[in-house]
């Protein structure tokens, strides 16, 4: 069935067949045919557009056009039939958006990690950037989401133990990325994931603020009610009251 939504458009003229796009589009529905990219049918992309930062060419746009719904059911079979072609191996493409969970002892009802002795990883998943995360990911479900600006890691030191432990990690740029993108992302994990609650991370520094318009929008847009909590981080690694 056809639906107006929204949908990459590749420019051949501009595109010079580089493939950066390829591994961006996690349901895989971007190809190299003919030394150009091409979508290889409306029903596998999602229109989120994940792949439109990786473009150096800047081919790639996102538009509103009359499309194939967006088939996940199909998305998978195609995936499960290019790892049965492969000799069941992972369909080629970045590692980074190989959906993964880590044998971290989990915590009581999250299904997630839990911090171990000092120093250990508390991450339970792969990847951890919004734009790679599949809205369908098994380790969303009903899970509790840390959303965090992509600079809080590096200024608090004690990120994992007190913050990451028995949540699913989200890291976004609120100044540079790709706003409505985000919004559309997030109200579709919202929407479809049963999510528990949100910690919300930022930084002190005024393009931090823009996080919380985005999470706000895309909580009304989801229709859902879930509650949120914000932590500011400081330049020097601290906590904020």
């Amino acid at each position: 069935m056809k639906v107006i939504r929204k949908i990459i458009e590749i420019d051949e003229e501009k595109c010079d067949g580089c493939g950066n796009c390829v591994p961006s589009c996690a349901e895989g529905a971007i190809q190299i045919i003919d030394g150009k990219a091409k979508v290889i049918g409306d029903k596998y992309c999602d229109g989120l557009g994940a792949c439109l930062g990786d473009c150096p060419k800047d081919a790639l746009k996102l538009i509103e056009r009359q499309a194939d719904e967006y088939d996940e059911e199909a998305v998978h079979a195609r995936l499960e039939r290019q790892k049965t072609e492969s000799g069941n191996q992972k369909p080629k493409g970045c590692p980074s958006q190989q959906v993964k969970t880590f044998p971290i002892s989990a915590g009581p009802g999250m299904g997630m990690s839990t911090v171990g002795p000092a120093g250990n990883s508390a991450l339970g998943h792969w990847p951890v950037q919004l734009r790679l995360i599949p809205s369908s990911a098994p380790f969303l479900k009903d899970a509790n989401l840390l959303i965090t600006a992509d600079c809080v890691p590096v200024a608090a030191p004690s990120f994992h133990s007190d913050y990451l432990k028995g949540k699913v990690v989200m890291l976004a740029c609120p100044k540079f990325d790709d706003d409505d993108l985000y919004i559309d992302k997030l109200a579709d994990i919202f929407s479809r994931n049963n999510i528990k609650g949100i910690t919300m991370m930022v930084m002190e520094v005024p393009c931090c603020s823009k996080m919380k318009w985005i999470v706000d929008s895309a909580m009304e847009k989801s229709g859902e009610n879930i509650p949120v909590h914000q932590v500011t981080i400081s330049t020097t690694g601290q906590p904020l009251p």
